[in-house]
């Protein structure tokens, strides 16, 4: 369940997409991509690294998810910096939807061997915590947004659509 909240992350997108529209001046459309692509790469990860979770198991699996969860939020970062949006594709869309599907299959596989005789209450708090990733990550999305974001204050509107004046990093 630990493991679904933390890449559960992925549906808190929605607290930061206005402060990525206006740091990058582009469309909802074109921040939206970032998470269609995410999600996109979790079902193709999981279908294709499926066997391959089950050959080397639960440890390794998490380990290379982890990697590519971190080397997604990297390339993202660099991307965000250096106002490349197709960065922000590559990191989190394609590298950090990967760590998301071999993430997402290692519990999910591993609980349904542990308890053959409850394989559905095992997978079904496996993937609650998929959801609740979400109800964890998005408070604190805000807050960490607020230190950064000069014009958001937690649990307030930012204006006319919800984008501020300023942009996301604070330096407009």
């Amino acid at each position: 369940m630990a493991i679904h909240l933390c890449i559960g992350q992925v549906y808190a997108t929605s607290v930061y997409k206005n402060s990525l529209i206006a740091h990058f001046d582009a469309s909802q459309t074109a921040i939206g991509v970032i998470f269609s692509i995410a999600i996109v790469m979790l079902g193709l990860s999981a279908a294709v690294a499926g066997t391959w979770v089950e050959r080397n198991g639960p440890r390794k699996a998490m380990f290379v998810s982890a990697c590519f969860w971190a080397a997604g939020f990297l390339v993202g970062a660099v991307g965000i910096a250096t106002e490349q949006l197709w960065l922000l594709y590559v990191g989190y869309g394609l590298l950090g939807g990967i760590g998301l599907g071999i993430g997402y299959i290692s519990p999910v596989s591993t609980l349904i061997k542990w308890f053959p005789d409850r394989p559905g209450l095992a997978t079904g708090l496996a993937i609650m915590g998929f959801g609740g990733g979400a109800m964890v990550a998005s408070p604190l999305s805000r807050q960490l947004l607020s230190l950064y974001d000069l014009g958001l204050r937690p649990g307030r509107r930012r204006g006319r659509n919800g984008v501020g004046g300023r942009r996301w990093c604070g330096c407009s």
